[in-house]
């Protein structure tokens, strides 16, 4: 009897059940009734009850909890009434396990796509948390700087000191090359709108004035986000998938303090005067096609730079490019609290510090543009 084959019967009564006969062994490896034969017993109608009849099975295996969610799902599209009380007790709780945690529609691919409406809420709610959490840092940051100047706030020296450096004279190369570029670009599409006028002399006032006022700081900003941001955001990103910014909270730490602070202080410092050296750097490039490609003179190149740019404009650079370093500091460890614990999400966190950082540095360049234009600066 058990090496017969697993079979299927069905009878009905006269209260519209449709009785489930199940007999023999059910077994994975032998040809397995489908639930199709129900379906067309379904389909033949006067059935508003399916129950079962397990008399006659012998043995079974998770074959046949297969057959009986898939007569399930049948009875629930159809909304029949299914009774398993006639099942056997493993079959019968296995089957309402089954019922208890229902399948995910995109088990199937049958995702579905949120509304216009419902993206739009969704942004709106990750830009509100987005915007909370940012308010609740810059809060936090400024307690924290409060204490540091009051000596109260726990880091380390040497953390600062290497911050410095690392944000100073190690970016020297890389804002050596992109300021003497910026220059030699900016001089060279003067230089070909004004030879045109005879005013080839006015490519000095142009260089002077574009790179001391906007952008040497822009472009030392942008560099340091690219640069510094990331590297902020990858090493507490780092910290906290080792866990290690969770032991600093467990000893009473505060990581903020400990690992943002002489992070943002150090970068902030050092911001200004890679600011001056890129403005060098810049009209250095501006004097080398003026040299080279207009014909003018080193001294009348610099003393024409000299009385273009302001006083005004060198500070206004300045205080710029202090805004840009607060900017590019903060997102780059803000981003890097805020990592996950895997692998990929430090990337993810490099990626946005800089993200994050340009975009601030553009939006701030704007505004700030507007502000100085209304003060007159």
């Amino acid at each position: 009897m058990a090496n017969e084959p697993s079979q299927i019967s069905f009878v009905r009564t006269s209260d519209s059940t449709l009785i489930i006969r199940a007999s023999h062994a059910w077994y994975l490896d032998r040809s397995m009734p489908s639930a199709n034969s129900v379906s067309r017993e379904i389909q033949a109608g006067g059935v508003r009850r399916v129950a079962f009849d397990t008399s006659g099975l012998t043995r079974w295996d998770s074959s046949l909890i297969t057959f009986l969610v898939a007569v399930a799902d049948l009875c629930r599209t159809r909304r029949i009434e299914l009774d398993p009380s006639a099942l056997p007790p493993g079959a019968k709780k296995l089957l309402a396990l089954t019922e208890a945690v229902p399948e995910r529609g995109e088990a199937h691919g049958e995702r579905r796509k949120p509304g216009i409406f419902a993206r739009i809420g969704m942004m709106a709610v990750t830009l509100a948390e987005s915007l909370k959490e940012a308010l609740n840092f810059i809060g936090r940051l400024t307690i924290a700087v409060v204490r540091a100047f009051r000596g109260e706030a726990r880091f380390r020296g040497i953390d600062l000191l290497m911050t410095v450096r690392t944000c100073g004279p190690d970016a020297l190369p890389i804002v050596t090359l992109i300021a003497f570029l910026l220059g030699v670009i900016v001089a060279f599409m003067g230089a070909v709108q004004l030879q045109k006028f005879g005013a080839a002399i006015y490519v000095a006032n142009l260089v002077g004035v574009g790179v001391v006022r906007e952008m040497g700081a822009m472009m030392t900003g942008v560099i340091m986000a690219g640069r510094t941001g990331a590297a902020f955001a990858a090493q507490i990103g780092t910290m906290k998938v080792n866990q290690e910014v969770d032991a600093l909270e467990t000893l009473g730490v505060s990581p903020l303090e400990f690992l943002a602070l002489p992070r943002i202080v150090g970068l902030v410092l050092m911001m200004p005067l890679l600011c001056i050296y890129a403005d060098v750097m810049g009209v250095l490039g501006g004097a080398a096609i003026g040299s080279g490609m207009l014909g003018l003179s080193a001294q009348v190149y610099l003393k024409q730079t000299v009385s273009a740019v302001r006083l005004t404009d060198v500070f206004g650079g300045l205080f710029k490019s202090t805004i840009y370093g607060i900017l590019v500091a903060v997102a780059g460890c803000v981003r890097g609290l805020q990592c996950g614990t895997s692998a990929s999400a430090v990337g993810d966190a490099a990626t946005s510090a800089v993200v994050t950082g340009i975009t601030s540095i553009v939006v701030a360049c704007g505004l700030l543009a507007v502000i100085f234009n209304t003060l007159g600066i």
